[in-house]
């Protein structure tokens, strides 16, 4: 599905991807891990087109995507949930959710309003308030929903419960298992190692700007005191 290779990238004079390998395959639960700075939203930053690589491949179903706009790989059905959220703090819950939405690879069973009221009620709740006036997790929640709204393939996470009360946490990981029962390719960047171990497939580990690591849930436990090294749990 998604294949990285080799990939370099940084910003103005300073490099800070040197050599980033990893893979996603369809149907996958994949994380990235690694202290902050380690280049993490960067490799997602530049896989999306927001940032213009260096060298090396990024491609996807076999095709080669690196430095394409973020609007064209975005209709190749990616969604980003980013870091810090960028919701629409003007328009409301609904505006959100429909602002961005689109099944333009039709899929089948396509994500519609009922279905995001139906994965998070409280926007269902506030579906008329002002997105800007809802608390942090309600934010998140509402990141979550417009991305899925795009029905996208691979569906990526960029810190999705930073600084989320632990009950707001835990619902937000409730909606990453059931996005995984129902077969939804995911790119998770956390911090939350007893989860991802848990709930993902394979793992990647950067460490200043290199994949220095990759593995099962089941590798990371044999290799617990290298991995505690790289992320620090």
């Amino acid at each position: 599905m998604l294949s990285v290779q080799n990939l370099q990238a940084g910003y103005g004079a300073s490099q800070v991807l040197f050599d980033i390998s990893l893979d996603i395959r369809e149907g996958e639960v994949v994380t990235l891990m690694g202290r902050n700075g380690m280049g993490k939203t960067t490799t997602v930053r530049t896989i999306m087109g927001l940032l213009g690589p260096r060298g090396g491949v990024v491609e996807y179903d076999g095709r080669a995507i690196g430095g394409l706009a973020p609007e064209k790989v975005a209709r190749l059905g990616f969604g980003l949930v980013p870091e810090g959220r960028q919701i629409f703090p003007t328009l409301t819950v609904r505006e959100n959710l429909v602002a961005t939405a689109a099944n333009r690879l039709g899929a089948k069973g396509p994500w519609t309003l009922a279905r995001i009221y139906d994965l998070f009620p409280r926007l269902g709740e506030r579906a008329g308030q002002l997105a800007g006036t809802l608390s942090g997790g309600e934010q998140q929640m509402l990141a979550v929903g417009r991305a899925l709204m795009t029905n996208p393939r691979l569906l990526i996470l960029d810190e999705a419960t930073e600084g989320l009360a632990p009950v707001i946490r835990a619902e937000i990981w409730h909606v990453v298992e059931r996005l995984k029962a129902d077969g939804q390719s995911i790119l998770l960047i956390d911090k939350t190692f007893s989860v991802l171990k848990r709930l993902a497939d394979r793992h990647f580990i950067l460490e200043k700007g290199r994949t220095v690591w990759t593995g099962t849930g089941a590798d990371l436990t044999r290799d617990h005191d290298r991995v505690q090294g790289w992320v620090g749990v």
